[in-house]
C-alpha cells in the first residue's frame, strides 16, 4: 500500500498529466448524462456517442422518453447491447424523475441509486460532474486495474469495497477529477494487456512496478 505522501503525489502528477480529462460523454442535458452512462454499461463511450445523437432527436425531453414505446427506443439502442434492459430503464428512469423529482436528476446517493438501472457508479459519477459533491468516487474498469497496480487499494476487485477505500485516501475536491484521469491513463498508458510503464508518470510510485509484478516485455513496451 502506498503512504499517504504518495497517494498525494500520484493525484497530483495525474491531475498534471490530463488536464483535459472529463467525461467523455456526449450530453447537453442532466438527464442526458444519466441516460448515456446506462448505455455505457458494458460498451464505449464511443458508441454511446454515435447513438446518443439521434436517440435524443427523436425522444427531445423527459416527457417524450416517459411516453415512449420501449421497442422503439431499442431500436435506437440495439448497438449498445443489453438493449431491451437498458431501453425498459430510460423509459422508466423518465418517469420516475417526472413523477418523484419534477424532471430533476437527484443530487443525493440514496435517491440516484434508487432511479431504475441506476447503480453506485453512474450515481457518483452524477455526483461528481453535475454536482461536484466532493469525493465522489467512480469505480469503473479502469480504476479497479489501475487502484490495484499504483497500491491504492490491497488487492480489492469489488467495486463498492474499492470506493470505500479511496474514499479514505484521496483528496475529496479532486476525487471526481482523479477518477476521469484513471481513465485517460488507463486508455494511453496503463493498459490491461501491456501497460507502457516507461511512458508513466507515477511509475516510481506505482507498487506493481516496484514489485516487479510486470513483465519485462511490458515493462520495456
Amino acid at each position: 500500500m502506498r503512504t499517504q505522501e504518495q497517494v498525494n503525489e500520484i493525484v497530483r502528477r495525474l491531475l498534471a498529466e490530463y488536464p483535459e480529462a472529463v467525461c467523455s460523454l456526449d450530453y447537453g442535458k442532466d438527464y442526458e448524462l444519466l441516460f448515456s452512462v446506462r448505455l455505457a454499461a458494458q460498451c464505449t463511450d464511443e458508441r454511446v456517442n454515435m447513438v446518443t445523437p439521434a436517440l435524443f432527436e427523436r425522444f427531445p425531453s423527459l416527457e417524450a422518453f416517459a411516453e415512449a414505446d420501449i421497442a422503439e427506443v431499442e431500436r435506437y439502442v440495439r448497438s449498445c447491447g443489453f438493449y431491451h434492459a437498458k431501453a425498459r430503464d430510460i423509459v422508466n428512469c423518465s418517469i420516475a424523475l417526472l413523477e418523484k423529482h419534477g424532471g430533476r436528476v437527484p443530487d443525493t446517493m440514496e435517491e440516484l441509486v434508487r432511479l431504475p438501472g441506476v447503480g453506485r457508479k453512474t450515481a457518483n459519477l452524477i455526483l461528481g460532474d453535475l454536482y461536484r459533491v466532493p469525493g465522489s468516487v467512480v469505480v469503473d474498469t479502469h480504476c479497479i486495474r489501475i487502484s490495484n497496480r499504483l497500491g491504492l487499494v490491497d488487492n480489492l476487485k469489488e467495486p463498492e469495497k474499492i470506493e470505500a477505500a479511496l474514499r479514505k485516501i484521496l483528496p475529496p475536491e479532486s476525487s471526481s477529477d482523479f477518477c476521469h484521469c484513471i481513465v485517460f491513463h488507463g486508455r494511453a498508458v496503463c493498459d490491461a494487456r501491456s501497460p507502457k510503464c516507461e511512458q508513466c508518470c507515477v511509475k516510481d510510485l506505482c507498487q506493481a512496478y516496484e514489485q516487479g509484478t510486470v513483465t519485462q516485455r511490458t515493462r520495456k513496451a
